[in-house]
């Protein structure tokens, strides 16, 4: 292997290490504020892909119809849990959140969609479509579950996937989307020419990671979250709202996913299913750091991301086999690290 291919192999790798990288600690960020292993995320990253792809070509997303869908879906729940409790304040606060609001979008999205306004206005409307999901998910299929299992939690993010992999077959269609680069053009760096999309990527990842590090460190909100997923009991007897913690975590994860969306898309091909496996590769490196580290999930994800490089060049059949065979000596090194678990003990 030449330098050159060296070099560009390290490119792709670390470029696709940095998407990883976002899932990855989003992965871990909903585990340790709900208990959640959320194997849809990459659902999030479909969607908003294919979102962005529409905006583009001027035709109103799937996704806003989803929103509205979503929001029915959640008002009537909300309304059943409730009945013979409800007050104006809280049937004003379901009608404007989960109806109200997704009408709305969905009618700016009708509005502006066929004015194609430019890419900067189509990522806002994106976001603004995908982000909104996030706590309504989370409202519809885990905050009944709050207080259940890790495992039967699980089974539930299972059942949810292959809920939004079928909505997204359905509203998407199953051909495939590109959409056009943040940056266009390319320039040279040492041997190799670099595109100008890869420094968006890496870029916009910073700014993310920046960003999620002020959340934490500097607002209340991002502090209730940091206290739920250290004591979920400790936080909620000193008033911090764990369901509320549990939307953001959701709303967080719904957005980054959207972002995630938006870096691939002009990259790849995007269907409706494609953001399943970038969503486990961000899960192998949230396994690696033991869904608690946010700064090792993002070492092991750039890990990651070259590791799939180099084994796309040298065995492209078995590059897959190799990105996710390499969470196995992790899991039996924990598992001999920590032993049995106490009830396996007790018997």
């Amino acid at each position: 292997m030449s330098p050159t291919i060296l070099l560009f192999l390290a490119q792709d790798g670390v470029m696709n290490g940095a998407v990883y990288a976002l899932l990855g600690v989003t992965l871990v960020l909903l585990f340790t504020v709900t208990r959640v292993i959320f194997v849809a995320q990459g659902a999030f990253v479909a969607w908003g892909a294919l979102t962005m792809a529409a905006l583009e070509n001027g035709a109103v997303p799937g996704t806003a119809l989803l929103l509205v869908g979503f929001g029915l879906a959640a008002a009537v729940v909300d309304l059943l849990r409730a009945r013979g409790r409800l007050s104006g304040r809280r049937l004003g606060l379901i009608a404007g959140r989960d109806i109200v609001l997704p009408l709305a979008l969905l009618a700016l999205d009708t509005a502006l969609a066929p004015l194609k306004p430019g890419m900067a206005v189509d990522v806002l409307l994106t976001l603004a479509l995908i982000i909104p999901m996030g706590p309504l998910v989370y409202r519809l299929a885990f905050q009944p579950l709050a207080d259940a299992s890790v495992l039967i939690l699980f089974i539930a993010a299972i059942g949810v996937h292959l809920a939004m992999t079928g909505l997204g077959l359905a509203v998407f269609g199953a051909e495939g989307s590109r959409i056009d680069p943040m940056v266009a053009g390319v320039v040279p760096v040492g041997p190799i020419v670099v595109k100008l999309q890869s420094f968006a990527v890496l870029g916009v990842t910073a700014a993310v990671m920046a960003g999620l590090f002020v959340f934490f460190e500097r607002t209340l909100l991002g502090k209730a979250l940091r206290a739920t997923a250290v004591n979920r009991l400790g936080a909620r007897l000193v008033g911090v709202r764990v369901d509320g913690a549990a939307r953001t975590a959701f709303a967080l994860a719904a957005g980054i996913g959207a972002v995630s969306g938006v870096l691939i898309g002009p990259l790849t091909t995007v269907a409706y299913d494609t953001g399943f496996l970038i969503g486990l590769k961000g899960f192998v490196a949230a396994i690696i750091a033991g869904l608690a580290s946010y700064p090792l999930t993002a070492l092991a994800a750039v890990a990651i991301g070259l590791l799939e490089s180099y084994s796309a060049f040298f065995a492209s059949a078995f590059k897959e086999v190799i990105v996710f065979s390499i969470i196995i000596p992790f899991l039996l090194w924990r598992s001999f690290a920590h032993g049995a678990p106490a009830d396996e003990e007790e018997e």
